[in-house]
C-alpha cells in the first residue's frame, strides 16, 4: 500500500514591527514537506507602503531601499496563499507569523485564515523542558542544523525545515507514550502531587540548609570547599527602591527608560478585561499591544478546608 502524502508549509514572515494589527509583512519564505522532504520553496519581499520600524530593522536587516521595487501586499498576497494553499502552517511561535497572515487575508480579501496551525516552539518546550531557551536557534543547534543569516525569512524557514522532520518524530514518540498513560491518569494525578509535595519538602530543606551556611559566614567563617571542587562564598549585595516620577526625566534623556522599567503584562491584560475601564481607555491599551504569544498550562485546586 503506497505511503499517504503528507503536505506541510513551513514558513517564515519578517515584518515592520510586532503589532499584526498595524504593521505589515515585508518579507515571506515557505518551504513546502512532503513526507518530511522538502519540495518547492518560495521567497519574496513585501513593500509595505510604510515605515519599518528601527527596532524591527535591527533585528532582520530589511531596509526601506530593499523594499522600495518589491511587490505590494495586494500584488503578492494571491501567490503566497497559492503556495501554502489549505495544508497545515509550520511555523516556531506560530501564532505571530499566522496573526500576520490572516490580518493581511482581511485586509486584501476580507476573508481570514482557514489552515490549522503546527507551532514548533510549542512542540519543542514538550520535546526539551530542560532547556533554558526554546527559540529557533537552539532549536536548530538541538539537531544540528546550520542556521545561517538567522532572522532573514528564507534562512530561518530552511532552519525549520531542516529541523521539523526531527522535532516532530520526537514529538509524536512522546505523544504516542502519553496517551498509552491515560488509562493511568487518576493515579498519575496522585503521584503528581506526591512528587510536588516532596518537591516542597526538598525547598524547606534546602533553604534550611542555606541559614545555617549564612549563619556561618555572618560569624565569620571561611569558604567551603566540597571534595569534588565546588566552593560556597558569602555575598552581599546592596539594592533600592526608587521613586520613578523623579527619575523618569534621567531615564528618558538617556534612552533608558523601556529598560529601566517593564511593564506588567498580566496585570495590562487583567485591566483591559476587567470592568474598570472605559472602553475609550481599553482601546487605546489594545492599539498599544506589539505581540502575542500563547501559554498552556495546567494548574491544580487545592480543596477548600
Amino acid at each position: 500500500m503506497p505511503k499517504k502524502k503528507v503536505i506541510e508549509i513551513v514558513l517564515d514572515t519578517e515584518t515592520t514591527g510586532l503589532d499584526y494589527t498595524r504593521e505589515r509583512i515585508i518579507e515571506f519564505a515557505g518551504v513546502r514537506l512532503e513526507n518530511g522532504k522538502i519540495k518547492e520553496e518560495f521567497q519574496t519581499l513585501i513593500n509595505p507602503h510604510q515605515h519599518i520600524r528601527k527596532s524591527s530593522m535591527a533585528i532582520h536587516g530589511i531596509t526601506q531601499e530593499m523594499v522600495a521595487d518589491a511587490p505590494s501586499e495586494e500584488e503578492i498576497l494571491p501567490k503566497i496563499l497559492e503556495f501554502i494553499g489549505d495544508y497545515p502552517i509550520v511555523a516556531h511561535n506560530a501564532i505571530f507569523d499566522y496573526s500576520f497572515l490572516n490580518e493581511a487575508k482581511l485586509r486584501v480579501m476580507g476573508e481570514k485564515l482557514e489552515n490549522p496551525r503546527i507551532d514548533t516552539q510549542m512542540m519543542f518546550k514538550e520535546v526539551a523542558p530542560d532547556l533554558e531557551s526554546h527559540g529557533l536557534e537552539a532549536l536548530t543547534q538541538r539537531f544540528n542544523v546550520d542556521l545561517k543569516n538567522h532572522h532573514r525569512a528564507m534562512a530561518d524557514a530552511m532552519g525549520l525545515a531542516l529541523s521539523y522532520p526531527k522535532l516532530k518524530k520526537l514529538y509524536l514518540q512522546r505523544l504516542d507514550w502519553q496517551r498509552k498513560q491515560l488509562d493511568n491518569v487518576d493515579y498519575l494525578f496522585d503521584r503528581y502531587l506526591r512528587i510536588q509535595q516532596s518537591i516542597a519538602t526538598m525547598q524547606a530543606e534546602l533553604q534550611d540548609l542555606k541559614s545555617i551556611f549564612k549563619l556561618h559566614f555572618e560569624l565569620g567563617g571561611g569558604p567551603l570547599v566540597a571534595e569534588t571542587g565546588e566552593m560556597m562564598v558569602y555575598q552581599s549585595k546592596q539594592s533600592f527602591g526608587y521613586d520613578l516620577a523623579d527619575i523618569k526625566e534621567v531615564l528618558e534623556s538617556i534612552g533608558a527608560l523601556e529598560k529601566a522599567v517593564k511593564v506588567n503584562n498580566g496585570f495590562i491584560d487583567r485591566l483591559c478585561n476587567g470592568l474598570s475601564l472605559s472602553e475609550e481607555y481599553k482601546q487605546i491599551i489594545k492599539d498599544a499591544r506589539q505581540e502575542i504569544s500563547e501559554t498552556r498550562n495546567i494548574q491544580v485546586i487545592k480543596p477548600c478546608k
